[in-house]
């Protein structure tokens, strides 16, 4: 029969081996090429590296010119609430939006103060809510193309994640007068 101090230690050996085997997996599975995963599935592995968030299922609606918008799910395993203060990527200069009630009518608008993903709970970006707004796109972002986005967060850690471009055709939000205009030079 086991001791009681053998048995005490088996749990956190186990646990250590658990979290062994699961570092080394997730270390397999960064190699530096892009992953053909196809669109709308999960990419989570810049997330995992930078261990801000996790970023599930990201996607971009393709667009030719203009506008377009950048959808996920984050998720904060965290003890303390992340906040995203910016977003940027290479096809285009990027905000941090909200769809809001004005006078009435549904707008879409920078969201102030960005987005706040609680403590041990998830976040939506998606068509109709919360969504990272890419505008002034420097080329077209055609279905198939796949993206790097790079969200910073309040305290000035960054983190980069690939998101997949898709055909959307939902949501069809109404711009503001001049939103997405170039600024004068």
């Amino acid at each position: 029969m086991p001791s009681t101090t053998s048995r005490r230690f088996l749990r956190p050996a186990a646990l250590i081996g658990a979290a062994v085997l699961a570092a080394s997996v997730t270390a397999c599975g960064s190699s530096g090429t892009p992953s053909a995963a196809p669109p709308g599935s999960a990419s989570a592995s810049a997330s995992a590296a930078a261990g801000v968030l996790t970023v599930s299922d990201p996607w971009v609606k393709a667009a030719d010119k203009g506008m377009t918008a950048a959808f996920a799910t984050l998720a904060n395993d965290g003890d303390t609430d992340v906040t995203i203060t910016g977003v940027t990527t290479d096809v285009s200069r990027a905000e941090i939006h909200e769809m809001a009630m004005t006078d009435g009518t549904m707008t879409m608008r920078q969201k102030q103060g960005g987005v706040v993903v609680a403590a041990r709970s998830r976040a939506a970006l998606e068509p109709g809510g919360d969504h990272l707004m890419l505008m002034d796109l420097n080329r077209p972002v055609r279905a198939g193309d796949q993206l790097d986005i790079t969200l910073t967060f309040a305290d000035g850690r960054t983190q980069t994640f690939t998101a997949v471009a898709k055909p959307f055709t939902g949501a069809q939000e109404t711009y503001a007068p001049g939103h997405g205009a170039s600024p004068a030079s």
